[in-house]
């Protein structure tokens, strides 16, 4: 069985042990008889949507409904996250969304189907994940200044995959590029699970992941673990330097997932549903389930979310303007 077929298999039964350990008071919907639709931007099985599920469970105490995910994969998040943004805002349908929430506003400005800071209401910032930059076994770099020095040794001889165009990891490739200064080539993938195969089986020599998704090949020694974004070290990778450690600050490619609900959502709805999210992933089994999987938990308040998108548009639009990256390049 799949690697993330056995995770999503794993969380769907810890997802249920969430249920009724929130002490937050509920929300006063009209009818409390009619599920909450939580749609996710992603087909199942995706770590988006296995962590949307996570969430869906520690949301259902407060809405005193079930709470159900509804998949809308398709045109990189756009088709789900539209549904979001045009639903009716009475707190029956939500959001959860990643980094790509913020990355397409800079990869595909006017033509993106809505506007990323006005038709939303956001929410509560769940986690980050830390990306790991890894390595193929018969690379010859133990560490990234290692890397850096081969890549210039031999420019344009090294090749990196991602989950296509305009991912998180095909920009931190692209903030790896700047930041070392060095010449890498790009290769992109419909989707992450044919990327880390090939990685693994050395047709690409390197790329950037998510902890938990390479955590046993890392251990195993298939591939090797440069270093790690974020402001501090993974716990399951204490041996492994944070770029800033490392040398390249930054390269932080973070990865973010986070509640969100369409624009005219009444304030006191994001309030109930903002504290209740950020009191689920502080404390008890969400929070234990988050750290126990890689990811870091945040629980953030709606402004201090909204902040935060705020900043990673302008980020990722500043990285895809200097790498002249085009959505279908």
């Amino acid at each position: 069985m799949p690697m993330h077929k056995r995770r999503s298999l794993i969380l769907g039964g810890a997802a249920l042990s969430l249920v009724g350990s929130l002490g937050a008071g509920r929300l006063a919907l009209a009818d409390t008889k009619t599920a909450v639709r939580l749609i996710v931007p992603y087909p199942p099985g995706a770590a988006t949507d296995t962590l949307g599920r996570l969430m869906a469970q520690a949301l259902e105490p407060a809405v005193a409904a079930p709470v159900i995910v509804d998949n809308r994969g398709g045109a990189g998040t756009q088709i789900g996250t539209r549904a979001v943004a045009t639903a009716a805002p009475d707190g029956r349908t939500l959001g959860f969304v990643d980094t790509a929430f913020v990355i397409n506003p800079g990869l595909f400005g006017s033509a993106l189907p809505y506007d990323t800071e006005k038709d939303f209401a956001p929410i509560s910032l769940m986690a980050s994940a830390p990306l790991v930059l890894i390595v193929h076994s018969a690379v010859p770099a133990a560490t990234l200044k290692e890397f850096v020095a081969l890549a210039k040794a031999k420019p344009g001889s090294l090749n990196y995959g991602s989950a296509g165009v305009g991912s998180a990891p095909h920009l931190a490739g692209e903030q790896l590029r700047t930041a070392a200064a060095i010449d890498i080539n790009h290769v992109p993938y419909r989707g992450g699970g044919t990327v880390l195969n090939d990685l693994l089986a050395g047709h690409v020599q390197f790329g950037f992941t998510t902890v938990p998704t390479m955590i046993d090949h890392i251990r195993a020694g298939t591939v090797r673990a440069l270093a790690v974004t974020g402001t501090r070290r993974a716990a399951q990778l204490p041996d492994t330097p944070t770029m800033q450690e490392a040398g390249l600050p930054s390269v932080d490619a973070t990865p973010i997932f986070g509640l969100i609900g369409p624009a005219r959502l009444a304030p006191d709805t994001v309030s109930r549903l903002s504290s209740t999210a950020a009191q689920a992933v502080r404390a008890g089994p969400l929070h234990q389930k988050l750290v126990e999987l890689g990811f870091v938990p945040v629980g953030s308040s709606a402004e201090e979310f909204r902040t935060r998108i705020r900043q990673e548009i302008e980020k990722w639009a500043a990285v895809v303007k200097a790498g002249n990256i085009k959505p279908n390049a």
